[in-house]
């Protein structure tokens, strides 16, 4: 089986990837790095979190070779949902979770983490290209009607970051059942401490942690910038449940 761990851009999808990576691992299920070189999927399955990037047919396929074969494996995506993960969610080859945050926190995170990645290391990363407030809003519209797609997939655990953060035991405690796993299970304990806001493992690589503040963006965005968002994220945020 394929555990595919989706996410929006800046909404803890590397502290919920390495969360669900990590609870799999309880099981002695197949560490996806080892099934990256032993199938030999380097360019379907790239960087630390073997991110699979858009859910194509022939990338799934690819993947379904070694879930087919018996493997259990933990995946990364930020991608909406298309016809062919939505029916391999339905055939129980893979098993999915979303998690999402506030697109305005998100939108803020990505500016100032692909400026910093570029003033620090000198090379620029997936978010280096937003400048400005208007190519920011332009890159995470997709990201926000995903999220729409994503809620219309039955079977797939959705979570909130905000509730990952600020009530984080009984996210946890009900992602761990979602994956089949005992939450009162000693091994499985130690892994939830371990990813625990603020923990050990949020400066691990892998994570993207940095700052996770809630709402930050009212400090950083003007009120005319904000006036924007409300129009153009009005309707979703207030199906994802947070104030205009």
């Amino acid at each position: 089986m394929i555990i595919l761990s989706i996410g929006m851009p800046r909404a803890g999808s590397g502290w919920h990837y390495n969360l669900v990576h990590d609870l799999m691992a309880t099981t002695g299920c197949d560490d996806a790095r080892d099934i990256r070189e032993k199938f030999g999927l380097q360019g379907i399955l790239t960087e630390v979190n073997c991110n699979i990037g858009v859910l194509s047919p022939r990338r799934l396929i690819m993947v379904a070779r070694p879930a087919l074969l018996g493997h259990t494996f933990v995946i990364k995506a930020h991608s909406g949902p298309t016809i062919w993960a939505r029916a391999m969610i339905q055939g129980g080859i893979i098993r999915a979770t979303y998690i999402y945050r506030d697109p305005r926190d998100a939108m803020l995170s990505a500016f100032d983490y692909g400026k910093r990645v570029l003033e620090k290391q000198g090379r620029p990363n997936a978010f280096s290209h937003l400048t400005d407030f208007q190519k920011t809003l332009d890159f995470f519209t997709e990201y926000v009607e995903d999220w729409e797609k994503w809620m219309q997939v039955p079977g797939v655990l959705k979570s909130r970051y905000e509730d990952l953060l600020q009530n984080y035991d009984n996210e946890a405690e009900k992602l761990a059942r979602f994956l089949g796993v005992n939450p009162a299970d000693e091994a499985v304990k130690a892994v939830l401490e371990k990813y625990r806001p603020a923990g050990q493992a949020q400066g691990q690589q892998g994570t993207h942690f940095f700052k996770g503040q809630v709402g930050r963006f009212r400090e950083r965005y003007s009120a005319e910038e904000q006036k924007i968002l409300a129009t153009k994220f009005g309707r979703y945020l207030e199906k994802m449940g947070y104030e205009i």
